[in-house]
C-alpha cells in the first residue's frame, strides 16, 4: 500500500512540475504572424453541456502512451455517461489530455465537460 501512495505522489508531483514549466503565451502575436481563429470554449453548436468537468485516468501506468490515453478516455466516458448517456469525448467542452511519463511508462488524464445533443424543439 505505501508503494501506491508513493507512486501517486510522484505522479502528482511530476504533473505539477510539467504544468509549471509550460511557458506563458505572449499577450499579442507579432503583426506579421498568421493568426488562427480563437478556440471556442463554449459548448459545441447544437449541444448542451454539464456545468462541471470530469477527469478520467484509468488504472495505473501503461507501457504505451496510446493505451494510457485510451484508458483515460474510457474512464472519463464512464463518469460522463452517468450524466449524459450519449456523452462522447469528441463532443466534450474544453477537452484536455495530459500525460506524465516515468521511465518507459505513462499515465494520462482526460479532463472535459460532458455535452450531449440538445433535444429537438
Amino acid at each position: 500500500m505505501p508503494k501506491i501512495v508513493l507512486i501517486c505522489s510522484v505522479v502528482l508531483g511530476v504533473a505539477a512540475m510539467a504544468r509549471a514549466s509550460v511557458p506563458a503565451q505572449a499577450a499579442e502575436p507579432p503583426p506579421d504572424a498568421e493568426t488562427a481563429p480563437p478556440v471556442q470554449s463554449g459548448p459545441p453548436k447544437g449541444y448542451s453541456c454539464h456545468d462541471k468537468a470530469f477527469t478520467g485516468s484509468g488504472p495505473g501506468f501503461k507501457s504505451s502512451q496510446d493505451e494510457s490515453e485510451g484508458a483515460a478516455v474510457t474512464d472519463w466516458l464512464s463518469k460522463a455517461a452517468a450524466i449524459f448517456a450519449d456523452a462522447d469525448w469528441n463532443t466534450a467542452k474544453d477537452p484536455i489530455m495530459e500525460c506524465v511519463k516515468q521511465g518507459l511508462y505513462s499515465k494520462c488524464f482526460a479532463t472535459g465537460v460532458p455535452c450531449h445533443p440538445k433535444p429537438a424543439e
